[in-house]
């Protein structure tokens, strides 16, 4: 019977004051909904930043680049420790360079359960000259298919079409604004010269625009057998080895199997991109903070709103205890009061904030290939919001019950 007096009382709490009420969910709403759509609008930065950078960069990459050379020759002809050796401008000699053995490695690779895509690449640096301009970049010989299920090339195509290099031996495709600079167009023929001085004229046959202008403007694919004939090596060589798996945080896990069966370096794109990294990890910590810190805020104008209704409310609470209510009731009510303006306002605050967020979704920003300003959902967000904002105003409602629980009616209502 108390506890169906406890409730009812709670509501009139609740309804008699109504615009104090309204206040205090509106807190809650407040906050419940700042922090889906600061969340919300942070997971949008970070996709669409990753969107860009992956368009450019594998997951895990594995090269040669070993150009330490630790062998000594005057060890072997003489006694250390008999004689005094010094040697002035020691080089250091690579006497292989690139992977020569690539099948076997990409055979290896995609036999790991986490992989979903594998694509060898040879990659060189050149000049790209056409009539009397020239311009330095890099030529990246590709495996076509593998390629694309890396990073989705062939949907970076504007003109021509991404198989034109399985069609053309001598096709090549150019970033958009490095042939703007050279001024060429489809059909167009563009002479490459390696640094080893080797020339060699292609047509082109495809525009690429990635939205990363520092790949737009120095870049150029060909089908990785004319790139191998460029650079003079076998049918097996490659000089880079691309790789994605499932889940592209979980590269420390992959690498510490993958790396002890390959004689090569092994680097992730985390270790290759800190920066990457340090911005979204530092973005996610701002969105959290403020988003935490508007949720704090809304409990303290939450514990202020009931600290006054109990000190307004005291008699009636003295009142209460004198017909026999116990401590824990008189809990329960103002616990019940708080946990009804928590659940209420977090669930408007879910749909305010979700609102908002598709507000702010059509907003227009065309910069990097991007339409509007980026929005994310993430379901954990929407449920961390729910709970936090609930939680925050229970304990908010929690620490002046106590004090309402502890009032001796005798002394207040002898005033």
């Amino acid at each position: 019977m108390l506890k169906s007096n406890n409730i009812q009382i709670a509501k009139v709490h609740l309804t008699s004051k109504i615009w104090q009420t309204f206040v205090a969910v509106l807190g809650v709403t407040f906050g419940v909904s700042m922090y889906i759509f600061m969340n919300s609008f942070m997971n949008g930065v970070n996709k669409a930043q990753d969107d860009l950078a992956f368009r450019a960069l594998a997951h895990v990459r594995i090269y040669n680049q070993d150009n330490k050379n630790d062998y000594n020759p005057i060890e072997s002809q003489f006694d250390l420790s008999k004689t005094i050796i010094n040697i002035l401008n020691r080089k250091n000699i690579q006497y292989t360079s690139g992977l020569k053995n690539s099948s076997a490695i990409v055979s290896l690779v995609k036999k790991q359960p986490e992989v979903v895509a594998v694509s060898r690449q040879v990659n060189s640096s050149v000049f790209f000259r056409s009539g009397s301009k020239q311009v330095n970049g890099v030529v990246s010989g590709v495996e076509l298919k593998s390629e694309d299920e890396l990073y989705n090339t062939s949907l970076t195509v504007i003109q021509g079409e991404w198989n034109n290099l399985l069609k053309y031996k001598t096709g090549i495709i150019l970033g958009k604004l490095l042939a703007e600079r050279l001024g060429l167009q489809i059909n167009n023929s563009i002479n490459v010269l390696t640094s080893e001085g080797v020339s060699k004229n292609y047509i082109v046959v495809g525009i690429f625009e990635s939205n990363l202008k520092t790949m737009d403007e120095t870049k150029a694919y060909l089908n990785i057998m004319a790139a191998r004939q460029l650079v003079g090596e076998s049918s097996d060589y490659a000089s880079d080895i691309m790789v994605n798996i499932k889940e592209k945080e979980n590269t420390a896990n992959y690498i510490q199997k993958i790396a002890p069966l390959v004689p090569f370096q092994v680097e992730s794109w985390q270790e290759a991109n800190e920066q990457l990294v340090a911005g979204s990890e530092l973005r996610n910590i701002i969105a959290v903070a403020v988003s935490l810190t508007i949720l704090l805020v809304a409990g303290f104008g939450i514990y202020n709103i009931m600290t006054m209704t109990i000190n307004e409310k005291i008699k009636e609470i003295a009142i209460l205890k004198a017909l026999g209510f116990s401590g824990s009731d008189i809990m329960t009510i103002f616990i019940t009061q708080a946990a009804v303006i928590g659940i209420f306002g977090a669930l408007v605050g879910v749909i305010l904030g979700y609102g908002i967020s598709l507000l702010i979704n059509m907003i227009p920003f065309t910069i990097a290939g991007m339409d509007t300003l980026p929005i994310f959902f993430q379901t954990k967000d929407f449920l961390f919001a729910v709970v936090f904002g609930i939680l925050t105003t229970l304990i908010a409602g929690y620490l002046p019950s106590i004090k309402a629980s502890k009032i001796d009616p005798v002394i207040i209502i002898r005033g």
